[in-house]
């Protein structure tokens, strides 16, 4: 397997969405709802998360950490899936506890600070070096 087939196959799981942690009843979506502004950042934080790879570890993590996220729901934390009919992607960064020490989404609004607010102090495994970054796309 190449570095590009490694790096698209880890960005898949890592962006892989939180299924099965919320449900979309009650929202109030206007179906013209324009999409939110773009962060300048991301790109910065997303081409740190593809440095991690190729790297078996940091793959398997990568399945790891998204299972642990949807096994504690830490993305129903603040309600914040109901706040735009809009996906947010955020990038975590990890130390070597698991302890979320900074939030970066692609998207700025509402919705996108509810998400980096819910996170700011989450807890996930340790991950397999430090700093980590760990993308999730959330809808």
């Amino acid at each position: 397997m190449n570095i590009n087939t490694l790096k698209i196959a880890a960005a898949g799981a890592a962006l892989a969405m939180a299924t099965g942690c919320s449900t979309m009843g009650g929202s109030s979506w206007d179906n013209n709802e324009p999409p939110p502004p773009a962060n300048p950042n991301f790109a910065a934080e997303m081409n740190k998360f593809n440095a991690q790879f190729p790297n078996e570890k940091a793959t398997k993590y990568e399945d790891i950490s998204l299972n642990y996220n949807n096994a504690k729901k830490l993305d129903e934390r603040g309600n914040c899936h109901d706040l735009s009919k809009h996906p947010v992607v955020i990038v975590l960064t990890l130390d070597a506890t698991g302890k979320v020490t900074r939030t970066t989404t692609d998207v700025e609004g509402k919705k996108a600070e509810c998400f980096r607010q819910a996170y700011a102090s989450a807890q996930l495994p340790p991950p397999p070096f430090a700093p980590y970054q760990k993308p999730i796309r959330l809808r």
